[in-house]
């Protein structure tokens, strides 16, 4: 069942979030930085198994950000990262957001979805805060995917 996040989730967020980023596809998520964005995330969650997560989050007036989409390697392939996905560009329209972008190391999954590849430095300045605290900034090496809505 796909349900908004709540601060009982958080520990379990990071810890499939990390498992990627161990892995260098994902960027690794703090305990304070997951807890002071809960309110973004939705999970996938069978009983109190967290198997997928996914947040949004409204950087500005016309822009929201996909950001720590992840599903348990367990449960990869049956649709949950599709799943999140949706309820997520569900509440950027709700939000009545008109563009929805995503930094990945995994473009094609976005693609799927009517994604297209944009160059990064093209996004607000705004959306840097983030990067500049990233281990791998400047040298980035995600794909900046955009979406209109």
């Amino acid at each position: 069942m796909i349900r908004k996040a709540t601060v009982d989730d958080v520990k379990k967020i990071q810890k499939l979030v990390n498992y990627y980023a161990k892995r260098d596809v994902m960027l690794p998520r703090s305990l304070n930085e997951l807890y002071e964005n809960i309110r973004d995330f939705y999970v996938y969650a069978e009983g109190k198994n967290i198997y997928g997560c996914c947040a949004l989050h409204v950087d500005w007036e016309d822009l929201s950000e996909i950001k720590c989409l992840a599903v348990k390697k367990t449960k990869s392939g049956k649709g949950i990262g599709k799943k999140l996905l949706e309820r997520c560009l569900k509440e950027a329209k709700t939000l009545k957001v008109r563009k929805v972008f995503a930094l990945t190391y995994i473009p094609e999954f976005f693609k799927a979805f009517g994604f297209r590849a944009v160059d990064r430095n093209k996004l607000p300045h705004k959306i840097w805060s983030e990067c500049i605290k990233c281990v791998y900034f400047p040298d980035c090496k995600e794909m900046a995917m955009m979406k209109e809505i």
